[in-house]
């Protein structure tokens, strides 16, 4: 009886924590929102190491990399394109077994080269840790761009 009991509990909890709620995203000034204090995003704009992760950068245009980069989201499994603006774009992707939402965000900042800057941030909505997930998906993205 106490292992179902248990058992119910693990559910609830883990039931619970695939609900997260959604941090405030989007560019403020310039800059993506800053990382929580876990170790389950990455940022090209983070001052800590522990979250830093380089930019993509893309020869090309602004909307020349957004349609690309919309085209990899569109066609990525359990993902899903929540926001498109002239300079930004924020999806949501779904983890397979427990349901966990990873806010993934990409930012063009305005450049007149033929290159183009992507800053992005990739961060869990719950949990402490991520197993690298954040890090290795935006990995994914940018070898895919290349």
């Amino acid at each position: 009886m106490i292992k179902k009991i248990q058992s119910v509990l693990i559910i609830l909890i883990i039931l619970t924590g695939c609900s997260g709620k959604m941090s405030e995203l989007g560019v403020t000034n310039g800059h993506l929102m800053e990382c929580p204090h876990t170790p389950n995003c990455v940022n090209s704009q983070a001052k800590e190491d522990e979250h830093l992760i380089q930019p993509i950068l893309f020869i090309g245009t602004s909307k020349e990399v957004q349609t690309r980069l919309l085209k990899i989201l569109n066609e990525w499994t359990h993902a899903q394109i929540i926001v498109i603006q002239a300079n930004y774009i924020r999806a949501e992707f779904v983890s397979k077994v427990f349901r966990f939402i990873d806010d993934v965000e990409f930012y063009f900042p305005e450049t007149e080269e033929p290159k183009t800057t992507i800053h992005i941030r990739s961060a869990s909505r719950v949990g402490h840790s991520d197993f690298g997930v954040n890090r290795k998906r935006i990995e994914q993205i940018r070898s895919l761009l290349e």
